[in-house]
């Protein structure tokens, strides 16, 4: 499949049924779902992965599937998601990568990507990223992209924090 982004280390291109076996394990991964309310079975990640093509059909974008370029081993999903957030419409940029590829820079590799595609590709006036107070990790990637805190927010029964960039546009 081709990819719909691409960075000097990543493809990121559209999930699709067949990539279940890496979202299922990577999803009921206690680690990288410290953040979430709890870790998904296999039939909740055919679930997730069913949520993202709708989007893809509905929006044209949702979260993709991250790849090494070099080995076209899966990494993560990172992308942008049309969330509602306090009664609005908000275009958030999302990241999860799997434990194995923590600490490679791979999240905010892709994320720098994703909000260039916002603002370039969609025109999009701004991106928002919605963080837990404790994922300090996830807060780091934001700002290492440019984004900041903007305000507190209840997301899904769980308090988060806004953080929000702006298209120099």
């Amino acid at each position: 499949m081709k990819p719909i982004l691409e960075t000097e280390r990543l493809a990121l291109r559209e999930l699709t049924l067949d990539d279940l076996d890496f979202v299922a394990e990577m999803l009921a991964h206690p680690e990288v779902m410290r953040y979430y309310p709890k870790p998904l079975s296999r039939d909740e990640a055919r679930e997730w992965i069913e949520r993202q093509i709708g989007r893809y059909a509905w929006r044209g974008h949702s979260l993709w599937l991250a790849t090494e370029r070099e080995t076209g081993s899966p990494v993560g999903q990172i992308g942008l998601i049309p969330q509602i957030v306090d009664d609005a419409e908000e275009p958030e940029i999302g990241y999860l990568v799997h434990y194995p590829y923590w600490r490679r820079g791979y999240a905010s590799e892709a994320a720098s990507a994703v909000r260039d595609y916002a603002f370039g590709t969609l025109g999009k006036p701004y991106v928002i990223s919605l963080i837990r107070p404790e994922n300090v990790p996830s807060q780091g990637v934001a700002r290492k992209i440019g984004m900041s805190p903007t305000r507190r927010t209840i997301f899904h029964g769980y308090e988060h924090l806004v953080f929000h960039a702006a298209s120099s546009r």
